[in-house]
């Protein structure tokens, strides 16, 4: 970005010598990014949470490798969300649900009702770093009630323990961040969308030309302040110039007075008054405002450094690093008990030492351990802090005392040499020293130089001095005035540049906005067009040009809520999926709701493209997104999550949700242990929700397929279909749920018709033994499977 400035700079015809010159000491130096940090991709293989929102007993959620859609799907309430908060949570420290909210009201249930005393709480990712696949778990546990009570390690294949920088980059984090939970597709569009124009000015290498602008705009208005203050001093001096019965006052108005005051007449009215005293008052009136280090402000402040030195000497005898150590290794031991149930002791082999009274010892232990190292490490703050205010307090040599050989610039530099002392006791004897001793030399010249002044302490005296007050400002005014003029040149010039680089960086996203608008919103009357940003970092915004039936309109009046978070999407994927990002996954949270059919088709679409070189992981409780990828034919891997009593939460693939059904029943089927009621009362039941999934299948497939219908119309369709068995069973057969569907059914498979029968009317016969079950079960699957096949084909044996 530099460069291309340079080089338009050296192109430039219409700048003046002193406009370009102005720019090239302005421009700042290149900023490398990311410096050290890592690139490696980052992908999921596992998340884990336990005591965490929704989720009770440890629960895993497994990801498939590689690039892909994935889908996980539930109930409200079943904690798939919670899998999505926790991965958050574990990979950023926060979860931006909480965001704005009331501590209280939204923090306080980030534990499970339901968790065990003793059991800790913790959420973890296990991530594929690098190439390699490096297996590296990011686990965040929580020692207390509070949700920033906790701490977060980073382990690796083998066991070593690593930071958390080595693996996730904390800048990309900010620019590409991969989540985008619900609560994120309202706030990402709340009306300025200022975060989202910083993100993209950082994203886009932007902010040197942020930099750039602010540091031209600054040399025009210091430039005015100092015209601004000679012209408050005109008009003051003025005043007091007209009351003084002297010619030297009434010259001094008269110059003062002209369109354009004559500098040379002020500097020879001071020097004829005193000859070569110019100079001298100058140098006098510095020396009476002299002000030394402030000395009470300083013993205070050493004070305090002597204690902070002190408290850190003590706390270091503790040996933080010690104190960790032994406290981790502490834990492993716990861990070790917790998971082996054995109270043997794995190091010296003595039985029954690891045992309740040992783990309640070590778990005091660790926290004391703990708080030892917290104290050593709050001990170094207090230094480093009471250092830096020390330094604070020590102020450089003034300018205009600088290359003096006196004794009071060579007490001040040895006051301004402190700055660089770093060793806490060191600095203490070296400040105080220094301090007393330029505090004494600065009175005693305060005194002579007030006792000199003195000397020309007449009626014209005090005028002349602030008159010299005036030619100074004057002449800063003069040179701030040409300044300016070639400030505001070169602003003139930059600004369009500024633009236009910026929009010709931000291009690409705008296009990949406007092309995931279009796929989800492909019969909206609302059109996105260009995507820009207009400001700078601090003061910008995102400009959307929307239109409706080709007419101009804001955004947000417009558009459905559907249509909004369509819009967030449009704006939050080009910059997760931005090449440079090292996250190779997306993931989103319920993106499905106040979506239209036609809306969730182009949901579809545009995440098999995410998915084609990036993982894309999907929360939703909304069924119609697994329908639109089956009905588009999208390669997806779908996981199921339920929740049972007291927050335990399965989770399982569900690809084909007739087998689902019949392994649901199967499963209960095999169960010598369910009461005869319930047997006769459940197992039905399911086996007529496999043979309704079955002919929903083959009823979708026809409408698509022979009657060329699409996703909404399909739905519509069968949103007003009967819903009893034997109505969905003729629509599947025969195309029409109003026509009997005997004939068919005892075609395709002989026998099945009663079956159904008993399914429609809620009655069936006792199934008193496991094998009647089973046999229930077996008719069930036969049927299925033929309705699926279709009304021209016969199931060899048919369903008796």
């Amino acid at each position: 970005m530099r460069d291309l400035l340079l080089a338009r700079l050296d192109a430039a015809s219409g700048l003046t010598p002193e406009a370009k010159e102005l720019l090239r000491d302005l421009l700042p130096s290149e900023q490398v990014r990311n410096g050290g940090t890592p690139n490696a991709t980052v992908q999921l293989r596992s998340i884990t949470a336990a005591c965490w929102r929704g989720i009770g007993p440890r629960t895993t959620l497994e990801l498939p490798p590689g690039p892909g859609l994935v889908v996980v799907a539930g109930p409200n309430g079943s904690g798939k969300s919670s899998f999505a908060e926790a991965a958050e949570t574990a990979i950023t420290g926060c979860n931006s649900r909480w965001d704005g909210k009331r501590a209280r009201d939204w923090q306080g249930g980030w534990r499970n009702l339901h968790t065990p005393d003793g059991v800790t709480p913790e959420v973890s990712v296990e991530l594929s770093v690098g190439e390699r696949c490096e297996p590296v778990t990011v686990r965040r546990t929580w020692h207390g009630t509070k949700v920033d009570e906790a701490r977060t390690r980073v382990v690796g294949h083998d066991g070593a323990e690593r930071k958390l920088g080595e693996v996730i980059d904390s800048g990309a984090l900010d620019l590409a961040r991969p989540f985008l939970p619900y609560s994120e597709l309202g706030s990402m569009i709340n009306g300025t969308l200022g975060g989202l124009h910083d993100a993209f000015f950082k994203l886009l290498g932007l902010e040197l030309l942020a930099e750039f602008d602010d540091r031209v705009k600054n040399v025009d208005t210091e430039c005015g302040q100092a015209i601004k203050q000679r012209e408050a001093l005109t008009a003051k001096l003025l005043t007091e110039l007209s009351a003084l019965d002297d010619p030297r006052a009434r010259e001094a108005a008269q110059v003062l007075s002209g369109t354009k005051p004559d500098l040379a007449r002020v500097r020879s009215l001071l020097e004829n008054r005193f000859p070569a005293a110019d100079g001298e008052l100058v140098r006098l009136r510095q020396y009476a405002g002299l002000a030394g280090p402030d000395l009470r402000e300083t013993v205070g402040a050493l004070a305090r450094l002597r204690d902070a030195a002190t408290t850190a000497e003590d706390a270091r005898s503790g040996s933080a690093e010690d104190a960790r150590r032994l406290a981790r290794l502490l834990e492993a031991a716990l861990e070790h008990r917790r998971r082996s149930q054995s109270a043997h002791c794995p190091v010296c082999g003595s039985e029954d030492r690891l045992d309740r009274a040992w783990s309640e010892q070590a778990r005091a232990e660790v926290e004391r351990l703990q708080t030892q190292a917290a104290d050593a490490e709050a001990a170094r703050q207090g230094v480093s802090v009471a250092v830096r205010a020390v330094h604070d307090l020590v102020q450089p040599v003034p300018v205009w005392l600088r290359g003096e050989t006196s004794a009071l610039a060579s007490l001040w530099q040895d006051w301004a040499l402190c700055r660089d002392v770093m060793h806490p006791r060191e600095l203490a004897e070296r400040a105080e020293r220094a301090a007393a001793s330029l505090d004494e030399a600065c009175r005693q010249v305060r005194d002579e130089a007030a006792r000199r002044l003195a000397e020309y302490d007449d009626a014209w005296q005090p005028t002349a001095v602030r008159l010299a007050e005036w030619l100074a400002a004057a002449e800063n005014a003069e040179a701030a005035s040409d300044r300016r003029r070639h400030a505001r040149k070169a602003r003139t010039w930059l600004r369009p540049i500024i633009d236009e680089l910026r929009d010709e960086r931000l291009r690409p996203f705008a296009q990949r906005s406007q092309e995931v608008w279009q796929k989800l919103c492909e019969h909206s009357s609302v059109t996105l067009g260009s995507v820009n940003l207009a400001g700078t970092p601090g003061r910008g915004r995102v400009v959307l040009d929307v239109s409706v039936d080709d007419m101009s309109a804001p955004a947000y009046s417009v558009m459905s809520q559907g249509e909004l978070h369509s819009l967030a999407l449009s704006l939050f994927l080009p910059r997760a999926t931005h090449a440079a990002s090292p996250f190779g996954f997306l993931m989103i949270d319920d993106p499905v709701q106040s979506m239209d059919p036609e809306k969730v088709e182009g949901l579809a679409r545009v995440l098999d493209a995410c998915a084609r070189d990036r993982q894309v992981i999907v929360f939703t409780h909304d069924t119609r997104l697994q329908q639109a990828i089956e009905h588009l034919g999208i390669e997806a891997t779908v996981l199921g999550v339920t929740r049972r009593p007291d927050s335990v939460v399965g989770v399982e693939t569900i690809n084909d949700p007739v087998k689902q059904a019949l392994a649901e029943a199967r499963d209960v089927s095999l169960d010598p242990g369910i009461p005869q009621d319930v047997a006769d009362h459940v197992l039905p039941a399911m086996c007529r929700r496999a043979v309704e999934a079955a002919c929903l299948e083959t009823v979708r497939r026809r409408l698509r397929d022979e009657q060329g219908l699409g996703l909404a119309e399909i739905e519509e369709r069968l949103g007003s279909l009967d819903h009893r068995t034997k109505a969905q069973v003729s629509l599947a057969l025969l195309g029409d749920e109003r026509q009997q569907a005997r004939e068919a059914v005892e075609r395709i498979c002989p026998g099945s018709w009663t079956l159904i029968e008993t399914f429609n009317s809620g009655a069936h016969r006792p199934l008193p033994t496991v094998d009647d079950r089973r046999e229930l079960v077996r008719r069930t699957a036969a049927l299925a499977t033929a309705i699926r096949r279709g009304p021209g084909a016969r199931l060899a044996g048919g369903a008796r």
